[in-house]
């Protein structure tokens, strides 16, 4: 595995593969990789014949007071794991790289970046559309792959590549669980025992009220009753338990299309977010 920290070798290097045939798959992080990365990575070889990744921990994805400052680095180990999973070359640019002297462009995706955590963390999701397409423009990715726990952030980069016509294929990886059912998420390392214990109930919760809408209940009496099963739980405090359409993340209050049960509130102060399919009946 190459592993590139300036332009013009990720230029060279991105040629060479080309040169070898095949199209090429992309997949960025902020490192601290976990078995939901290396789900990505095995995507990306089942899909293409070259893998591309990145790590970049991106200050204008964070907002003030959050962890940008102690957000989990571990180069060495991160390594390790895209190399083991087939990586050709680990793209590992700087904040001086990705945000030069006078950098004043920002990309902004409307609507569909407004809700959920748009709304919880303003900013957020302008920081991470700029920083992925400045990502997408220097690997010049056939297909780049998310995870579909962050589901939010897959649907705004679905529609900034759309809108921008990108020529690229965006897809999303279904979301890894440990065996207690949390979703995997580099942040998990923040909880101790006992929110680790308590943090089990956001799966369950989203999972009850999932299965409970596609069985015909109502909407709102199936998120109210994971919210208090969250509250129950122990969870400090609650941003949002809703349903939305999948494409426009639209809340909605009957099921008639393909939907998501989205989900975010906070264990200590960690903030979670996990998310569940909400299917119509044929």
């Amino acid at each position: 595995m190459q592993t590139i920290r300036d332009l013009p070798a990720l230029r060279k290097a991105v040629a060479g593969l080309r040169k070898q045939g095949g199209d090429i798959a992309f997949v960025p992080t902020m490192g601290a990789l976990h078995p939901g990365h290396s789900a990505l990575i095995a995507e990306a070889g089942r899909r293409a014949a070259h893998i591309v990744a990145s790590i970049f921990v991106n200050p204008t994805q964070f907002g003030p007071g959050e962890d940008f400052s102690t957000y989990p680095r571990q180069e060495a180990e991160d390594s390790a794991m895209l190399e083991a999973g087939g990586c050709a070359l680990l793209w590992l640019p700087s904040v001086e790289t990705m945000y030069p002297a006078g950098h004043s462009t920002t990309i902004s995706v409307s609507g569909i970046a407004d809700g959920l955590d748009g709304a919880a963390r303003p900013g957020h999701f302008t920081g991470v559309a700029t920083i992925v397409y400045t990502l997408l423009n220097q690997v010049q990715p056939d297909i780049a792959l998310f995870g579909e726990k962050d589901f939010q952030q897959l649907a705004v980069i679905r529609r900034m590549a759309r809108d921008l016509d990108l020529p690229v294929e965006i897809a999303g990886v279904p979301t890894q669980r440990d065996v207690d059912g949390v979703a995997l998420s580099s942040r998990n390392a923040y909880l101790n025992e006992e929110e680790r214990v308590t943090a089990r109930a956001l799966p369950r919760a989203l999972g009850e009220a999932a299965k409970a809408i596609q069985d015909g209940g109502e909407v709102k009496a199936a998120t109210e009753q994971a919210m208090a099963t969250l509250r129950e739980a122990g969870f400090g405090s609650i941003d949002y338990v809703l349903l939305c359409d999948s494409e426009t993340l639209e809340p909605v209050t009957k099921l008639v299309r393909p939907a998501r049960i989205l989900a975010a509130a906070r264990v200590g102060r960690t903030r979670l977010i996990d998310n569940f399919p909400v299917l119509p009946s044929r």
